[in-house]
């Protein structure tokens, strides 16, 4: 058999390297998914021994990490087109689709079963369905063929602290749909923001994001728009009596900043298509102060948690 034929019937290509195997989990992304999945797993009023704990962590982990793995493996074509994904490990040839994709489903399976078997049935459902929702709803179904994949799609990504509050609990109660409906809401600014200053990517692969589908500038208006929801919706919790005053205030004080991102990205000078004039920096400002933005306001929440 020649050296190609092996190359292909391997589930590995060439001698993949642990960074690349730790790359098909997005780690950037994942950070942000666990770190929101922990602060749900210490509002919640349950307790739990720290074996518990840290298992739901790492059930968690995984199984976002999985997610991460299939879709690389799902996207693959259109990685090798985009400029900011072409060299991950699956276009450039370093881990095989095979090995991709069943690492994904194996670190999945691993991660619901002992979750169900540590915590409780409610919680292994509750990332079951996470799992189900991002591969087959978002990434299957969704991411290309509607501009609202990132709208629809991002319960996948907003569902962490429901589910540590479920393996904390064993239930899902109105606080937890609370934090899912703040990350629900924060998907579509944080990523458009994005989309904007890699629209040429997405164009190019032909992924219908909405810049691509409706301009920049009606873009840029529905940053702003859902921003304008977002800030009132993360107050919430206080609303609920689930947070003090030190959490309102900061979550209106975080919650001012990012608007007046979102309004900057919004008044950005334009041309007659929405383009920006200046390279686009207050949309990379926007995008890249979304993430401290949700970083801070679910901090803000476990701190007021701690001073209560």
């Amino acid at each position: 058999m020649s050296e190609e034929a092996l190359a292909h019937d391997s589930p590995f290509v060439g001698t993949p390297k642990l960074a690349d195997w730790l790359s098909l989990l997005k780690p950037r992304v994942l950070v942000l998914v666990v770190y929101t999945g922990v602060i749900g797993l210490i509002l919640a009023p349950g307790h739990l021994t720290l074996l518990q704990s840290v298992t739901a962590i790492l059930c968690i982990t995984g199984a976002a990490g999985a997610c991460g793995a299939i879709n690389m493996w799902y996207d693959r074509d259109i990685d090798t087109v985009m400029r900011r994904t072409r060299n991950r490990p699956i276009p450039a040839g370093r881990i095989s689709p095979e090995g991709a994709v069943w690492f994904g489903i194996i670190l999945a399976a691993i991660s619901i079963l002992v979750m169900g078997f540590v915590l409780n049935v409610t919680a292994a459902l509750s990332l079951l369905f996470s799992v189900f929702f991002y591969v087959f709803i978002y990434t299957v179904w969704l991411k290309r063929r509607t501009p609202q994949n990132i709208v629809i799609g991002g319960a996948a990504g907003a569902l962490p602290p429901v589910i540590g509050w479920a393996a904390s609990t064993g239930r899902i109660d109105l606080t937890a749909l609370v934090l899912f409906g703040i990350i629900f809401i924060w998907t579509p600014p944080h990523f458009w923001a994005l989309s904007l200053w890699a629209n040429n990517d997405y164009r190019q692969a032909g992924i219908p994001m909405l810049p691509v589908v409706s301009g920049a500038r009606e873009t840029r208006r529905q940053i702003l728009l859902y921003t304008l929801v977002l800030v009132p919706l993360s107050t919430l919790p206080y609303v609920l009596g689930t947070s003090g005053l030190p959490y309102l205030v900061a979550s209106l004080l975080f919650g001012g900043v990012f608007l007046w991102r979102s309004y900057q990205v919004t008044v950005d000078q334009q041309d007659a298509d929405g383009v920006s004039l200046t390279g686009d920096l207050p949309a990379k400002l926007a995008f890249k102060y979304s993430i401290v933005y949700l970083f801070a306001l679910f901090g803000a929440l476990a701190v007021d948690h701690w001073m209560a």
